[in-house]
Order: structure tokens, then sequence, then C-alpha cells
């Protein structure tokens, strides 16, 4: 469990869920380590006085994590909260995808979050507290045609967040994964989500309908990004904080239905499945 005077480190905070939880941290009395591509789109969190740390950080470049961490520790001693939420979306078929874009995509969205955790986890692990949470989406949970990438990346940011967490619980550090359904940002704006140069005509009515339903929920979403980032710090702050977390209504109804078409074709095919054991196991 976390005081208030920890430290939090959060990733992505030029705008969107990441902007809306430094905010929230800095309003609920925490220090807060707030990083971005581009110092200056953050560097108005300096109203906050002492309490803010604004630095500029490529989540990419194992460098700059690490001159980000040393400058967190120089600033505030330590780092209590680690939040990965840097990342972006890309839309386009799976024969669509270009080679070069998808291994962008994953250096951003899954192998940054391991660096950066990796990063931290001495300093943790020496003092036996803290906590670390990766930013996931419903999309790592359930899938659809034209995001099969980005569901790719979060997928294994939901994987990599349930092994750490058993890893690390017996050193006394907590691990939540957060996956938010659609939130009112800029994530699926022209500006902030990528998509495949390639269009081919087979896919238009399954990756091409999903693409086109993806960029026309712009700044539709139901969710409220203030109320998300409120949510996780609740988690954080619980006694006994959650490793999976779901934030937006929306995430929680396709969950839940995912949940059940897995029951209903699982339980169809338990005598094939059971059938490949040895007869005498």
């Amino acid at each position: 469990m976390i005081t208030k005077d920890a430290v939090w480190f959060i990733t992505g905070c030029s705008k969107g869920l990441g902007r809306a939880l430094a905010e929230q941290a800095l309003a609920a009395g925490y220090r807060v380590v707030a990083t971005a591509r581009r110092e200056a789109d953050i560097a108005d969190l300096a109203t906050w006085g002492d309490a803010a740390l604004a630095v500029a950080l490529d989540v990419t470049d194992p460098a700059q994590i690490d001159a980000a961490v040393a400058a967190a520790a120089a600033c505030f001693g330590r780092i209590d909260v680690l939040v990965n939420n840097a990342g972006y979306g890309y839309l386009g078929a799976i024969e669509e995808g270009d080679d070069a874009d998808m291994r962008a995509l994953f250096e951003t969205d899954l192998f940054a979050p391991v660096a950066l955790a990796k990063a931290v986890l001495p300093g943790m692990r020496a003092r036996r507290h803290g906590h670390i949470v990766n930013v996931s989406s419903i999309g790592g949970l359930v899938t659809y045609p034209g995001v099969g990438y980005y569901n790719m990346v979060k997928a294994g940011v939901e994987a990599l967040s349930d092994a750490l967490a058993k890893e690390v619980a017996p050193l006394g550090i907590g691990v939540t994964v957060v996956a938010p359904g659609a939130f009112r940002t800029d994530f699926r704006g022209p500006e902030s989500i990528k998509q495949s140069a390639t269009r081919i005509d087979d896919y238009a009515d399954t990756a091409g309908k999903g693409r086109a339903g993806t960029l026309a929920g712009h700044r539709k979403q139901q969710g409220d990004p203030a109320r998300g980032a409120r949510a996780i710090i609740a988690a954080v702050e619980a006694e006994r904080p959650p490793v999976h977390l779901l934030i937006g209504g929306d995430a929680l109804d396709q969950f839940r239905a995912k949940l059940d078409d897995m029951r209903r074709e699982t339980d169809a095919w338990e005598d094939v499945t059971r059938g490949t054991d040895f007869a005498d196991a």
C-alpha cells in the first residue's frame, strides 16, 4: 500500500489519460514525474511547484529512460509508482500491416514498458515497496478486425503484467494492468493513431469497417479521462490492489461477452480437448 508521500513516474503525459493521471495524482497530494516526448508539452505542470517534475522521454530510447529515472531519483529520491501509459494505436488488417510499422508499435507499446519496469525494479526491490501500473486496453482482451496489431501488443502487456505480478508480490511490489475501454481522448485522432498504407479490397467488409468505425468514434467516447485516472489512483491506494482493472462500462460489457463466448466454445469442444490425453492418464 502506498503512502501520500509517494512519487509517481508517469509516461505519455502530454495529453489523454496520461495527462489526466498526472493532474489527478498531483491533486491528490502525490509527487509526480511527468514525462512526454517533448518537454514543452508538459511544462505547464510546473504550476504545481516542487511536487511536479517534467522530463522529456522517448520511451523507445534506452539512454533517455536511464536519464529520466536518474532525474526522478535526483529530485525526489525514489520512484514508488511507475505508470507505463505511453503508446498509440495502429489500424489495418494483418495482411495489410507494414513490417516496420509493426516493429515500431511493439517497441513503443510493449518493449518500452518492459524496459521501464526493469529500470525501476532494482530500487523497488531494495526498498521492498512499489507499484507498477501498465496501461493495456480492452483490446488486449477482446479482438476486432482491423485492430489486430494493437490487440497483439496489448495482449502482450496483459501477459507481461500477470507474470510480473506473480514474480514481485513476495518482494512487496504490486502490479496492476489497466484495460480501458473507449475514453474521450485524442487516441483515435489523426495525429495520434497510425494506419497501414496498404488497403486490400477483400478486407473491406471486415478490417475496412473496423478501421472506419474506430476513426468515426473520435471524440465520441463515453469514458471520462479524469474519472479513469481517479479509478487508477484508487486501485493503487487500495489495501489489496487488483492485478487486473477494467475501466469504462464498455470495457466491462465487452469482456463479459468474451468470457461467455469462450465458455460456450470450450464447453462445446470439451470431449475433443480431453480426448487428447493418454488413455491411462
